[in-house]
């Protein structure tokens, strides 16, 4: 190009730094138009599904007017979000045209004046040239430029997903961690002056000490936010302790391998989830290897039998989605068959008669008391009824134990958890 004329060179590359620049100022603008469109999609579908899974709520106080405005709004919001987005996206491309016919004028204007005025050896020919060099350098920067904004729309998309995939993994297990499995455990659990903080400034937990001995029943009691999950978060390692230790059989449980200490410990939470699949795979899941014989005989000993051949097709019944068409209760009890299939040393069961009326209680005490036999069980009720046969209760409050004993010592002190029985005993009454 130099070497046919160092003018019509200048003049082609001329379009470029425009172009450039034409794709900067684009981009900045629709980069930040494409975040905003796809926070505004997640807030709406996060609405849809929101109102989807609480649709008997909003039908039951008749709310079903606002909802809708509420969807209107934001559906109102994303179209002129995502109409912003891509009309600015797609100036990109008639713009750069226009650049790249701008590059044509001024080569062909040029270059003919040029040719006219005999300046140099310009010729038709040389400006034919010129122009089809135009048309090759400014083609890739136009591709480059659409292909840019496509980009940056995936990105945008993507950055939600990036924002989980960037959470900090739980720490890799120590090289020399122990496997329980290879030595078998016999459920002495130490709590050693363990201090613990979620934000690193406020202890929710404060030099908290506790041994239970194999095959103890420890109830764990208190107001809400007292602390008395996050013992148990500590003790399936979610969270690591900041202060003291957690020993199993003398073990610091950090030691211990994570599937290995977790698939030591058999647990019932207040709100199990049960899977789309048949009553019998749910309680499988304890123990996936287990047979149909094994199955059946802990949906026996959880108390559990008898409601599962009343349903359609008895163990092969399909729940729906986290076990709709099963009661409170019901789910309860095929969680307490999952842990008694899991048949593990140590049990926590978490606020499992919490939400159920007496006589489903009643069942679900019965599954628990034969669940407890001979391992070691962390209890935590809100109900003190239910508890009252337990080997140890510990009252936490603010973090701290206040007190422990036997349900009859503890009475006696007419201390904390005094007070708490007899609320609960006046609200019975």
């Amino acid at each position: 190009m130099l070497l046919k004329s160092l003018s019509l060179t200048l003049v082609t590359l001329s379009v470029i730094p425009l172009m450039t620049l034409l794709t900067r100022l684009i981009t900045k603008h629709t980069g930040k138009l494409f975040v905003a469109q796809q926070q505004t999609l997640g807030e709406l579908n996060g609405k849809i599904e929101e109102t989807i899974s609480g649709q008997r709520v909003v039908k039951l106080f008749c709310h079903e007017e606002r909802v809708i405005a509420e969807f209107e709004e934001s559906n109102q919001k994303l179209k002129k979000t995502a109409l912003k987005a891509q009309v600015l996206s797609r100036i990109m491309g008639p713009s750069m045209n226009m650049l790249n016919n701008l590059g044509f004028v001024l080569v062909a204007g040029i270059g003919g004046l040029l040719a006219i005025r005999n300046f140099g050896s310009i010729t038709i020919g040389t400006i034919s040239i010129f122009l089809n060099y135009s048309r090759q350098f400014t083609r890739p920067i136009n591709e480059l430029a659409n292909q840019y904004n496509m980009v940056l729309s995936a990105v945008a998309g993507a950055e939600r997903v990036f924002q989980v995939l960037e959470q900090a993994p739980e720490p890799a297990d120590a090289p020399d961690a122990i496997d329980l499995k290879e030595i078998g455990i016999k459920g002495h659990v130490e709590f050693d002056h363990v201090s613990f903080t979620y934000d690193d400034e406020n202890l929710v937990l404060k030099d908290f000490s506790l041994e239970a001995k194999p095959g103890q029943t420890i109830a764990l009691v208190g107001p809400t936010g007292a602390g008395k999950t996050t013992i148990i978060n500590l003790l399936t390692r979610f969270y690591d302790v900041k202060e003291g230790s957690i020993r199993i059989d003398g073990i610091d449980i950090r030691n211990i391998k994570r599937n290995s200490l977790r698939s030591s410990l058999g647990i019932v939470l207040q709100d199990t989830y049960l899977f789309n699949t048949s009553v019998r795979e749910n309680i499988r899941y304890g123990r996936l290897d287990a047979t149909d014989e094994e199955v059946e005989q802990a949906a026996k000993t959880a108390n559990a039998h008898g409601f599962i051949i009343r349903l359609p097709q008895g163990y092969d019944t399909i729940l729906t989605d986290d076990g709709g068409n099963l009661s409170h209760g019901q789910r309860q009890l095929l969680a307490i068959a999952r842990a008694v299939l899991a048949d593990t040393t140590i049990l926590i069961l978490d606020e499992a008669t919490s939400s159920v009326d007496t006589r489903t209680e009643v069942y679900i005490q019965r599954a628990m008391l034969n669940l407890m036999k001979g391992r070691t069980s962390f209890v935590i009720a809100h109900r003190l009824s239910t508890i009252r046969d337990a080997d140890l209760i510990v009252v936490i409050n603010h973090g701290q134990l206040v007190e422990k004993g036997t349900h009859e010592e503890l009475l006696k002190r007419k201390g904390f958890y005094y007070n708490l029985y007899q609320s609960q005993f006046v609200r019975t009454k």
